[in-house]
């Protein structure tokens, strides 16, 4: 069933969050175009005391994907040479490997590409734009050439007084305020937000399909609070990033929907933001500055990433 005929709730949302033409008839980032050099140099100024937080999980075989998405494999690693003397006997010997995976597979961004309804991609663009030669013609990943912005932590989980939310759990804008006042701060235009709920400790604890579904998420009325907050963009700890299955029966990933196609606004997944929720405890503060580099895949409707909070 294609999603114009699935339920009136997505387009009177859509109506409300749509960005196409805010920032050009030709623009290809979206919501990347809040972060100003004004706004990164305010970012710079939550370091204070050089803590640095990794939230990427490790590229690995056995990694979070579960077959549960046709194609998207977890990372295929094989050594294409092992201390090979490639100049000749006694020269330096070199070690080089290759890795087949999907740009999707681990901690990574969607690009505003990732999805389509009713046949258009942000800003109006054709859904088929996208060919299998040549990926995403317009919005692919390499658009987004830097994301470094102030962080916020919403640790959802800490503001509900638990380590990890239930699996039923649809992440609302009242639970993003909640989080917001256990932060002490506001989300404010050019942020980007880390929602926590605490699901990948189900994967960290060795159980990648319970981690997969049923899980906790996102609500279709958290695009409303981001679009009235401006932020950059949004990233969580979950494999699909919404509640899922979803909450409106048959609404079937319609906050990416509402994120990528009608904001602009790029979404992370599978991000662990365990260390950082404790970090972020300590330290009492829940800003950072926060660095996270899309790999530029031309084309690319994703792309995996390594980001660092540093505190």
């Amino acid at each position: 069933m294609p999603l114009t005929a699935m339920h009136p709730a997505f387009h009177d949302i859509a109506k409300r969050v749509n960005n196409w033409g805010r920032w050009g008839a030709d623009d290809e980032i979206g919501t990347l175009n809040l972060i100003t050099d004004e706004v990164v140099r305010q970012a710079a100024a939550e370091v204070r005391t050089g803590r640095r937080v990794p939230l990427a999980l490790p590229l690995k075989e056995d990694g979070v994907q579960s077959g549960m998405i046709p194609g998207r494999i977890n990372p295929l690693h094989a050594m294409t040479q092992i201390n090979q003397e490639i100049f000749g006997p006694g020269t330096v010997a070199c070690s080089d490997d290759a890795v087949t995976m999907g740009l999707q597979a681990a901690t990574h961004w969607d690009a505003l590409t990732h999805v389509s309804h009713s046949g258009r991609l942000y800003n109006g663009r054709p859904a088929g734009t996208i060919t299998a030669h040549g990926g995403a013609e317009f919005g692919g990943i390499d658009k987004a050439r830097h994301i470094v912005s102030r962080g916020v932590l919403l640790d959802v989980a800490r503001a509900h007084g638990t380590a990890r939310l239930g699996s039923s759990h649809a992440v609302t804008p009242e639970d993003l305020e909640a989080a917001e006042e256990l932060a002490g701060t506001r989300v404010r235009a050019g942020d980007i937000a880390l929602v926590r709920t605490g699901q990948v400790q189900v994967y960290l604890a060795g159980d990648k399909h319970a981690y997969g579904h049923p899980s906790p998420g996102l609500s279709v009325r958290t695009p409303e609070w981001f679009h009235a907050r401006d932020v950059a963009a949004v990233a969580n700890d979950t494999l699909t990033f919404e509640i899922f299955p979803p909450e409106i029966e048959d609404l079937w990933l319609a906050v990416h929907a509402l994120d990528l196609v009608e904001m602009g606004m790029l979404q992370g997944q599978n991000w662990n933001l365990e260390e950082l929720s404790t970090a972020c405890g300590e330290e009492g503060r829940y800003t950072f500055l926060l660095s996270a580099m899309p790999e530029p895949f031309v084309g690319g409707t994703g792309t995996p990433v390594a980001p660092v909070a540093v505190l």
